[in-house]
């Protein structure tokens, strides 16, 4: 049996198989020669204490002993001929529960309004490039969703629906680094999701699931109180035992959908803000307390968090090393998001810094009903998209100009292709958001020293940090709580929040989807 232990070394002494070695002996109060073997089960970067330490668990083998590594198998059954359930998406919410259907032996048939993940990096590439955005495939839609251009980032605290392990033992098995099962924080990078996500469509195939792209829902069939399949715009129906919804955060035509049905919808709070990003040199130095840090340890990331008169102001899907890239999906709007590559090797990191958008917020839009928090955010978006003066250009402002409330007469170095122009943030944005972001960054200037500086820039607007319209859903069964065998799941729901949580909650919905399955054929 192995001991466990907890340990904080240096980052060049982990690297080193003999010298972590011989710190586990010490650790042990063991003699060298006593330990076989050492297993990394966790991995983390400890900062706080003035030296960045990498703080490891570790198995430690007994000399003579080999740690047991079952590979971890999964039970994909072949499901041709099987009921189908349809899936609306192939993002992570979409993609898992496809998976999860097909060890539960039930066929999953894909529709996704966009294209494969190879021509959507075509899509992607024109947008940069020339500034048009396809309304069906771009940052947002298409296959692997907002998460497979996104960055990767797989951190999450939803632990409550499913088996956070289940899934990243999954994304290893369809080509993930295996580091995502040890680090605390872990990420795969927009370089590597893409082939990841064209595995796991081999899996699904192989096994007798179906994948349709192209394919925009524009009805939702309803039989008896039941879903029962849906039709795209182009005519095509699908029918099945069940549906589920996995569009995303930003596929507002399903929300209109449901309202043209009156089918119930709730608005929901979300959040509003900007994209900041500074040198990723500055964001190490202030992190790793030291100039001289560590070339072995990753790019530093940081999370920031403060109250300003009661309105929650945080930090949202940090990229350390990475890009700002436009995020838009439909003509005449302007989003703003992040991301970066295995290696998280840019010279800039970005965050989302965003303020909390509560229902009382929505007061002027009352008239859209469930709908009025999405009235809000396209209203944001569209400012800032007329504010950036050409399309897709940001509007942006020095970071201390945006507190002290002054328009930038000039404009640093940027990641964000497009290209950016001069624009008075702290008046282009609600001004309650204004207000917050304004306060919270002089805070964040005191928790990070040299945070708050003109080297930083802000670019407008992060507002896809979540949907502002949640989909009910029964607690228990997960169906609609309107409409039986239609199943809501994921951030485009309201239940979800990135790629893991996004994933567990579509997991979930087609066990749920299962069990009623194999009840309805035993009654």
């Amino acid at each position: 049996m192995p001991y466990t232990i907890d340990i904080a070394i240096p980052p060049d002494i982990a690297a080193n198989p003999d010298s972590l070695r011989q710190a586990a002996a010490q650790a042990l109060h063991l003699a060298e020669g006593d330990v076989g073997a050492v297993q990394l089960v966790r991995r983390s970067v400890d900062a706080r204490r003035g030296k960045a330490l990498l703080q490891l668990k570790l198995n430690v083998y007994e000399s003579g002993e080999q740690p047991l590594n079952p590979p971890v198998r999964f039970d994909y059954k072949n499901v041709a001929g099987r009921p189908p359930v349809i899936i609306v998406g192939a993002g992570p919410a979409g993609l898992f529960a496809a998976l999860r259907l097909l060890e539960k032996g039930l066929k999953p048939v894909i529709l996704e309004r966009g294209h494969d993940v190879r021509e959507r990096k075509r899509d992607i590439a024109k947008l940069t490039r020339e500034r048009t955005v396809n309304p069906n495939s771009n940052y947002c839609f298409g296959e692997g969703g907002a998460g497979a251009f996104s960055d990767g980032k797989l951190y999450t605290r939803s632990h409550k629906r499913g088996n956070v392990a289940h899934i990243l033992q999954q994304l290893a098995q369809h080509g993930a680094n295996p580091d995502i099962l040890v680090d605390a924080h872990p990420h795969i990078g927009t370089d590597k999701l893409p082939g990841i996500v064209a595995n796991i469509r081999e899996t699904i195939c192989g096994c007798g699931g179906e994948y349709h792209f192209g394919a925009r829902i524009t009805g939702i069939a309803v039989k008896n109180g039941a879903a029962c399949g849906v039709t795209d715009e182009r005519g095509a129906r699908y029918e099945g035992v069940a549906v589920v919804l996995a569009t995303g955060h930003s596929a507002c035509d399903i929300y209109e959908l449901f309202e043209a049905q009156k089918w119930t919808l709730e608005p929901k709070p979300f959040a509003l803000g900007v994209r900041v990003e500074h040198p990723q040199a500055l964001i190490n130095e202030v992190q790793y307390h030291a100039k001289g840090y560590s070339p072995l340890l990753p790019a530093a990331a940081y999370s920031v968090a403060a109250q300003v008169q009661g309105r929650g102001v945080f930090s949202f899907c940090m990229c350390p090393g990475g890009i700002i890239v436009p995020a838009a999906t439909a003509p005449g709007e302007l989003v703003v998001n992040g991301m970066s590559n295995s290696q998280r090797s840019s010279p800039y990191a970005n965050a989302g810094i965003v303020a909390q958008v509560n229902l009382a917020d929505y007061a002027r839009y009352e008239a859209f009903g469930a709908l009025a928090g999405l009235r809000f955010r396209q209203e944001a978006e569209r400012a800032a998209f007329a504010a950036g003066g050409a399309a897709q250009a940001a509007p942006a402002q020095r970071l201390t100009d945006f507190v002290d409330g002054r328009a930038s007469s000039s404009l640093g170095k940027t990641s964000y292709i497009p290209g950016v122009t001069s624009a008075p943030l702290h008046a282009l944005l609600p001004e309650f958001v204004s207000r917050s972001l304004r306060q919270a960054f002089r805070e964040f200037g005191k928790k990070m020293r040299g945070y708050l500086t003109s080297e930083a820039m802000l670019l407008a607007v992060e507002s896809r940090t979540s949907s502002p319209v949640r989909i009910p859903r029964d607690a228990q069964t997960l169906q609609h709580v309107q409409v039986a065998n239609l199943y809501p799941c994921g951030e485009g729901a309201g239940y979800a929040g990135g790629i893991t949580s996004s994933a567990v909650d579509g997991a979930s919905c087609a066990e749920r989807i299962a069990e009623k399955y194999q009840a309805v054929l035993r009654a």
